[in-house]
């Protein structure tokens, strides 16, 4: 069992601090605190849990903040957002099932096929004029598959679902990066909910991280209205390939 210290917890607050920054501009949060929790000795499953408790707080910052600002149609977009819920807590149940030896083994491997992705992926602030599939598919079959990896997995669920609303729903970054927030904030919930009914939740480090997610993903938010990802998602890139590396050697 991990030793909960306070200068770990107060690394886990910055961690969730700074998480929460570029989860709100991005996506691609999970990509730094699982990879964390699992150095620090977080069991793989309790890890997933764990950050989904912590994002809960991160999303919805940021989902208020877009809201506030009128960039979110909350009650035009409340259907879709159930589906990726509902889909999440499905991805949740099957994770539950996966030995933690095998998790933890797999994890790396993820990690670095998302940082190919995304370093790989075109570039995110040119918007295409029509959508490539009609709205229906986007929001009743591509959004819930995104919403089960995040409750299988999730980290870079948040990118996903921001390239998803660019590339094939043809929306510009704000508008997309703000749908991504309540999609991301609606499959964390169903995620959430089971890990918490099979206890693997940390509750000290997760809500540690929370108090960071708040601050960071409000300043985030708003950074991303004015400025949008440019900078973001090459660190993001790098962070994931040294830490899936790191788990490499660690595992």
């Amino acid at each position: 069992m991990i030793d909960i210290t306070v200068n770990l917890l107060i690394l886990f607050f910055f961690l969730g601090l700074f998480a929460g920054f570029f989860d709100s501009i991005s996506g691609g949060g999970g990509l730094l605190t699982i990879p964390v929790m699992l150095i620090a000795g977080v069991p793989p499953l309790v890890a997933l849990g764990t950050n989904k408790l912590q994002g809960l707080f991160g999303t919805a910052s940021a989902t208020i903040t877009f809201a506030m600002k009128g960039h979110l149609n909350i009650r035009a977009l409340w259907p879709i957002a159930l589906f990726c819920f509902f889909a999440s807590m499905f991805g949740a149940l099957i994770a539950s099932y996966i030995p933690e030896k095998k998790l933890a083994i797999f994890l790396p491997y993820i990690l670095i096929a998302i940082a190919l992705y995304f370093a790989l992926s075109k570039n995110t602030n040119n918007p295409n004029k029509k959508p490539i599939l009609p709205f229906f598919i986007l929001a009743c079959i591509i959004l819930p598959i995104i919403g089960f990896y995040d409750g299988v997995f999730g980290p870079g669920a948040g990118s996903f679902y921001m390239l998803a609303f660019i590339s094939i729903g043809g929306l510009g970054i704000i508008q997309a990066t703000a749908q991504t927030k309540l999609m991301n904030f609606s499959s964390n919930i169903g995620g959430f909910i089971y890990f918490a009914i099979i206890g693997a939740i940390n509750w000290e480090i997760g809500l540690t991280m929370a108090l960071g997610q708040i601050i960071g993903s409000t300043i985030g938010a708003r950074l991303a209205i004015n400025k949008g990802a440019k900078i973001i998602k090459p660190l993001l890139v790098i962070v994931c390939i040294l830490t899936a590396l790191r788990l490499l050697y660690e595992y």
